[in-house]
C-alpha cells in the first residue's frame, strides 16, 4: 500500500497542468548569442519598418485606394503580427537567457502566432483570387472586388482564425504536463508544445490535423485553381509579349505564396519526420518559417510594384 501511494506521489511531482516551459535559442551557440542576436535585430528592424511603411502609404495615398493594394494592406498587417508575437521571447532569449515561460503565456503567444498564421493564408488566398479577376475578367474587376465584399473576406478570415484556434487552444488547458519541458523554438508552437504533454492529446491531435486541413489544405488547392485558370486564360493570348506583361504582374504574389508555404511545409515535415536531424536545425527551420515572410514580402512588393516601388521613394526621398 506504501509503494502504491509513493508512486502516486512521485507521478503528480512529475506532473503538472500549470508547467512552466523552456524554450530554446539557438542549440551550440549559446555563447555566441549576444552577436546572433543583431543579425535577428535587423531582420525584425526590416520587417517592422517595410510592412509599416507598406501600410502607411497604402493608408495616405488616395491613387493606392484599390482592391489589390487592400489585400497588399492586410498581408502588410499580418506581417506585423507575426513579427510582433515572436519577437519579445526570441530577443528575449538572445539577449537575457530568459527562457522560462508559463503555459498561459505560451497559450496567449499561440494564440497570436497562430492566428496570424490562418489570416495571413486567407490573405494569400484572397489575393490569387484578386489576381484571377484582375486576369480573367478585367471588364468586371471593380463590381466584383467592391469594397464591401473586400470588407466581408477580411471578417470571414477574422472568423475563422477564430473558430480554429480557440478550440485548438481551449484544449491544451485540461493537459498534464512532465516538468521542466524544454521546447524546440524560441516561441511556443503548438506541435511542440503537445508532444511534451503526458496525458492522452488524440483530441489535440485531432483538432490540428482538421484546422490544418482546413486552412493550410484548402488555401493551397484555391490558390493553386486560381494560377490553374489564369495560365489557361493566358495563353489564349496570342503575343507572346502580352502573355509575359500578363503573368509579370503575378510575380510578387507567387514570390509571397512561395515564401510563405515553403518554410512552413519544411518545418511541418522536420518535427514529423525529422527527430533525429540537429537541433540548431530545427531552431534554424522555425526562426526562418517566421521571419522570412515579414521580412521579405515588403521588399518583393516594393521592387515588382510600379506604384508602391514609387511611393516608397516618394516617401523616402521627401525632405
Amino acid at each position: 500500500m506504501l509503494q502504491i501511494q509513493d508512486k502516486v506521489k512521485l507521478l503528480s511531482n512529475l506532473t503538472s497542468k500549470s508547467p512552466a516551459f523552456l524554450l530554446t535559442g539557438i542549440p551550440g551557440l549559446e555563447s555566441a548569442q549576444a552577436w546572433i542576436s543583431i543579425p535577428f535585430c535587423c531582420l525584425y528592424a526590416i520587417a517592422l519598418s517595410g510592412n509599416s511603411m507598406i501600410l502607411f502609404i497604402i493608408i495616405t495615398q488616395q491613387s493606392l485606394h484599390a482592391p489589390m493594394y487592400y489585400f497588399l494592406s492586410m498581408l502588410s498587417a499580418t506581417d506585423l503580427g507575426l513579427t510582433v508575437s515572436t519577437m519579445s521571447t526570441t530577443l528575449g532569449i538572445l539577449w537575457f537567457d530568459a527562457r522560462e515561460i508559463s503555459l498561459d503565456a505560451c497559450i496567449i503567444q499561440m494564440f497570436f502566432l497562430h492566428g496570424f498564421t490562418v489570416m495571413e493564408s486567407g490573405v494569400l488566398v484572397t489575393m490569387a483570387f484578386d489576381r484571377y479577376v484582375a486576369i480573367c475578367n478585367p471588364l468586371r474587376y471593380t463590381t466584383i472586388l467592391t469594397n464591401s465584399r473586400i470588407i466581408l473576406m477580411g471578417l470571414l478570415m477574422i472568423s475563422r482564425f477564430f473558430i480554429i484556434i480557440i478550440p485548438l487552444l481551449l484544449l491544451l488547458k485540461p493537459l498534464s504536463f512532465c516538468r521542466m519541458n524544454v521546447l524546440s523554438h524560441s516561441y511556443c508552437y503548438h506541435p511542440d508544445v503537445i508532444k511534451l504533454a503526458c496525458s492522452d492529446t488524440q483530441a489535440n491531435s485531432i483538432c490540428g490535423l482538421v484546422g490544418l486541413i482546413l486552412t493550410t489544405g484548402i488555401d493551397t488547392l484555391c490558390i493553386i485553381l486560381s494560377y490553374i485558370l489564369i495560365i489557361h486564360s493566358v495563353l489564349s493570348i496570342a503575343s507572346p509579349q502580352e502573355r509575359c506583361k500578363v503573368f509579370s504582374t503575378c510575380v510578387s504574389h507567387i514570390g509571397a505564396v512561395a515564401i510563405f508555404y515553403t518554410p512552413m511545409i519544411s518545418l511541418s515535415l522536420v518535427h514529423r519526420y525529422g527527430q533525429s536531424a540537429p537541433k540548431v536545425v530545427h531552431s534554424m527551420m522555425a526562426n526562418v518559417y517566421l521571419l522570412l515572410p515579414p521580412v521579405l514580402n515588403p521588399i518583393i512588393y516594393s521592387i515588382k510594384t510600379k506604384q508602391i516601388r514609387k511611393a516608397v521613394l516618394n516617401l523616402l526621398l521627401t525632405k
